[in-house]
């Protein structure tokens, strides 16, 4: 697991703000909002989060029967903050299996979510029609939240995205057929308003797809 923090574009080093320049730098995205290591889901790793970042920690809430917290991770550091979240949670697939989902909050062009989604970045209204009716709605803080299908992904997900709080909202599911979770008006609650009841989230092991490059 990695101990250090990286690029949240390319998964890639990045260096510390120093003489030259005050923010992270990639070398190959420049300036970045710094990935923080990824540590094993446990109440605990939420709460680190949920008191460094600025944006929403978005969770289904309750969670469906049989499916488990499986990491978060944030983009930021301790200056400014998280600006991207992302939390991973696995269960039961509708058709069967395992199904695997990532939601990120992130502001502008962060690019957290491209890199989960599989797609060139930073955000995805290149690859979103929202001439169209979405595909879906969730339930945001209460809040109903359309979501559109994000096109160019790979195969082997499905990855919807829209607007809360004024960040973009992405949901990646793999496989791809599990996407049909989607259909079915999840309710999202954002983890810094749920006080006690955060110590009820049931944990499962790390999802390697938050360490995916």
């Amino acid at each position: 697991m990695r101990g250090e923090p990286s690029c949240p574009k390319c998964g890639g080093r990045v260096r510390a703000p120093g003489l030259f320049a005050d923010s992270w730098q990639c070398d190959v995205h420049g300036t970045v909002h710094p990935l923080q290591p990824v540590i094993p889901p446990s109440v605990e790793a939420l709460s680190v989060v949920v008191a460094r970042t600025q944006v929403p920690v978005w969770m289904p809430w309750p969670l469906p029967v049989g499916w488990l917290f499986t990491g978060v991770a944030c983009a930021g550091d301790d200056r400014s903050g998280g600006r991207a979240t992302a939390v991973a949670c696995s269960g039961p697939g509708p058709l069967g299996g395992i199904g695997e989902l990532i939601l990120v909050a992130e502001e502008l062009g962060v690019g957290l979510g491209a890199r989960y989604a599989g797609i060139d970045g930073p955000d995805p209204g290149p690859y979103m029609n929202v001439e169209k009716p979405p595909q879906v709605k969730v339930l945001a803080a209460g809040r109903p939240t359309p979501l559109w299908l994000v096109s160019g992904a790979p195969t082997d997900r499905a990855v919807f995205a829209g607007e809360a709080m004024g960040l973009w909202l992405w949901a990646v599911v793999w496989p791809e057929q599990s996407g049909l979770l989607m259909y079915d008006e999840l309710v999202l609650t954002d983890v810094r308003e749920a006080g006690a009841e955060v110590e009820l989230v049931p944990c499962g092991a790390l999802s390697p797809r938050l360490l995916e490059p």
